[in-house]
């Protein structure tokens, strides 16, 4: 028989959570008994399954360790590699064969993306750490403003929610005391990150899962392409892009956006095989950039 503080000695963990296992494994059927001051012990004869996998599953969790060890913070990266070691030290000579060269035909690339930098996983780290505990968080933040050409810093205090990966950028999804109501936080912006003592409550209902943005894209683009660049913009623009049509002239793409800079970059990039139809001002922009450019050659 093992006692509670011995097993917890053995796994680094608290006596509670030793307790709570004991528990889990008796609801799941496991034929456990214990005594007060002697210990559990398992029932003469009960062997608990072995852990196997099939060479994919064994593939998913590998390249999953892979993923979290490239874009989570410096908690998880060591744990990550931890965790691969464990899985391939329980597979099969056989399946631990498949499963690496069904590894080597895949890999894992940022293409078009930006890198997880060691600023933004050490806030992930923090931010992370800070909504687990439920405490609020004060950073300045880099916001810009198309309309103006130009960005403000200033500082946020807000009630971290949660943190998303979209296209690349950690995104801090928040209750921000400045706008009083939910805003989103690219951490790549955000520098002077602090974690507050003071705490707050996470509305009831919210499941980070579950929660939908509000679309407030209601600026309408419209452009003419030439067809030969048509995976091209959808490959870039898919989340902008609303309608593609093709026409006797070419290739018709709208687009709604919040502001029509957003499509600056692309439209650039894509020089003479586009046209801007809609909106005039956006025409115009394009047209002075262009000559901006023309004129530094």
């Amino acid at each position: 028989s093992l006692r509670a503080v011995d097993l917890a000695d053995i796994f680094e963990t608290s006596v509670r959570t030793i307790y709570r296992d004991i528990q889990a494994l008796s609801e799941a059927g496991v034929p456990i008994a214990g005594a007060p001051g002697q210990g559990y012990s398992l029932m003469e004869g009960y062997f608990l399954p072995p852990v196997s996998f099939t060479a994919e599953e064994a593939v998913a969790l590998l390249m999953g360790a892979d993923f979290i060890e490239q874009r989570l913070d410096a908690d998880y990266s060591p744990v990550a590699e931890a965790a691969k070691r464990k899985i391939e030290a329980v597979l099969p000579e056989p399946v631990r064969a498949e499963s690496m060269r069904v590894r080597e035909t895949m890999r894992l690339l940022q293409a078009g993306e930006p890198v997880t930098s060691r600023k933004e996983k050490d806030y992930l780290g923090q931010i992370r750490r800070a909504i687990l505990e439920r405490r609020k968080i004060k950073f300045a933040y880099l916001k810009k403003y198309p309309e103006t050409d130009g960005s403000r810093m200033n500082i946020r205090e807000a009630a971290p929610y949660g943190l998303t990966l979209v296209q690349g950028n950690w995104t801090l999804v928040a209750h921000c005391d400045l706008r009083q109501d939910i805003r989103h936080f690219r951490l790549s912006r955000m520098t002077e990150l602090a974690v507050l003592e003071e705490g707050f409550a996470m509305p009831a209902g919210f499941d980070l899962k579950r929660y939908q943005p509000p679309d407030d894209r209601n600026l309408r683009v419209v452009v003419r392409a030439n067809p030969d660049i048509a995976d091209k913009i959808a490959e870039a623009t898919h989340f902008y892009m609303e309608e593609m049509e093709e026409r006797e002239d070419g290739l018709r793409v709208t687009f709604r956006v919040r502001q029509p800079e957003e499509l600056l970059p692309y439209i650039l990039g894509w020089g003479g095989a586009v046209v801007v139809l809609e909106q005039e001002s956006f025409r115009r922009q394009i047209q002075t950039e262009a000559e901006n450019i023309l004129n530094r050659y």
